[in-house]
């Protein structure tokens, strides 16, 4: 049998360069979110099928990595359908797993509960740049609480530990799905084909306003709901001001409540933020979970072409666990998009330690090596990261590559 060395597609290696840059990514969100009160968990990464497979995830439920029943429950000669082999599979994604979490743990958590959460997920997915079969994610998420401070929270706490990294000028575009179904129903759209209409005003910024239009009549849709549809988007400025005119615009569709609180939500972000970011009003962000109950919000850099980070609230999921509705909203950073544009430049964690190295030349004795090795447990308890090798015969090779890796000072040891 042949042995493959590659990793399995939409999977990959993690070098030391980057496994460092994860690290300190990760020390920086876990410190940063500690800082705003989050408390961290942890949840199994199999989950059960029917948890996975109950509506809520959108696309993701089609990308699920499925596992099979094992010893006498599973009956290959009985089963009719995949499901009939299945009982449980990897997470897709944070949520469902904390919503579950919840309802089981409820009673020995405080209310409302500020969840931080770290960890792989799984997805069936086409890997392209920047994405992966298997990524991590990172989730907070404030459970219990129902006043739009949970979002003010969450949008403060994310961009608070972005700038930390190092990013600026970044964009929070925040909508509210209330507002989107609130627009359909005023241009007529039968609230049967709310999906279907807002899969395809997700696709504005691929193909514009004129093609968004065309797909809506080409639906079946009439022409003049999609007039008017199209006119809403064109009279909406993207900011506080943009959700008054909906606001005005869809009296007797839109309880004004959720506009105000989306414009409290924009305001108090704008005037509490320290890092360098601006909100802006999206009518036409969507979000693709069929979760999501009230704001939705992404992030968007200039440096990358999609969303680096998403999330909003999703007042219905937990109780569906327990039967009793559970107020919940959170908010995810895209991790591994991160790290790559940090990669990509050229980014060099700040304070780290000093890094030396010993190259101990093979004609050492034992008494050098012993010695040497003292030394540097010495430094090694004064901070320092040291490492001690044997020199190779291209020495000038191993110290470029020591180089390579961040060493500093490397330091020769030549027999006595």
């Amino acid at each position: 049998m042949n042995l493959t060395k590659k990793p399995v597609t939409g999977m990959k290696d993690i070098l030391p360069r980057e496994m460092e840059i994860r690290n300190y990514v990760m020390q920086q969100i876990r410190e940063t979110y500690t800082e705003f009160g989050f408390t961290q968990i942890e949840t199994p990464c199999v989950e059960h099928i029917e948890n996975l497979n109950s509506k809520q995830g959108g696309e993701n439920e089609k990308l699920i990595f499925k596992i099979m029943k094992r010893g006498e429950k599973l009956k290959l000669a009985e089963a009719k359908s995949e499901n009939d082999l299945t009982d449980s599979g990897l997470r897709y994604d944070l949520t469902l797993p904390l919503s579950r979490f919840y309802a089981n743990n409820a009673n020995e958590l405080p209310s409302p509960f500020k969840a931080l959460q770290m960890g792989p997920v799984w997805r069936a997915d086409r890997p392209q740049k920047g994405r992966f079969r298997q990524f991590m994610q990172c989730d907070i998420d404030i459970l219990g609480e129902a006043s739009h401070i949970a979002e003010i929270e969450l949008i403060l706490a994310t961009t608070t530990v972005l700038g930390k990294i190092g990013f600026k000028n970044f964009t929070i575009r925040i909508n509210d799905r209330r507002i989107l179904k609130a627009m359909a129903a005023y241009c007529g759209f039968p609230e049967s084909s709310y999906d279907e209409v807002f899969i395809i005003l997700d696709k504005m910024d691929k193909i514009g306003e004129e093609g968004v239009e065309k797909e809506l009549v080409e639906a079946g849709f009439s022409q003049e709901s999609a007039d008017k549809y199209m006119e809403l988007f064109r009279q909406t400025t993207p900011d506080a001001e943009g959700v008054k005119t909906l606001r005005e615009k869809l009296n007797g569709y839109l309880d004004p409540k959720y506009a105000d609180d989306l414009i409290s939500i924009i305001n108090s972000a704008e005037a509490a933020k320290q890092a360098d970011f601006h909100m802006a009003f999206d009518p036409t962000l969507v979000r693709g979970m069929s979760y999501y109950t009230g704001p939705i919000f992404e992030i968007s850099m200039d440096e990358f072409g999609s969303s680096v980070g998403g999330g909003g609230r999703y007042d219905e999921m937990v109780g569906k666990f327990i039967g009793q509705p559970v107020p919940a909203v959170g908010f995810s950073i895209g991790f591994e998009r991160i790290v790559m544009l940090l990669l990509d430049s050229g980014f060099q964690v700040p304070g780290s330690v000093v890094k030396k190295a010993y190259l101990i030349d093979k004609k050492c004795s034992s008494e050098q090596i012993l010695a040497t090795e003292a030394k540097a447990m010495a430094e090694r308890k004064a901070g320092q990261t040291v490492n001690v090798l044997m020199a190779k015969k291209n020495r000038r090779f191993q110290k470029d590559q020591l180089t390579a890796e961040g060493y500093t000072e490397i330091e020769d040891v030549y027999a006595n």
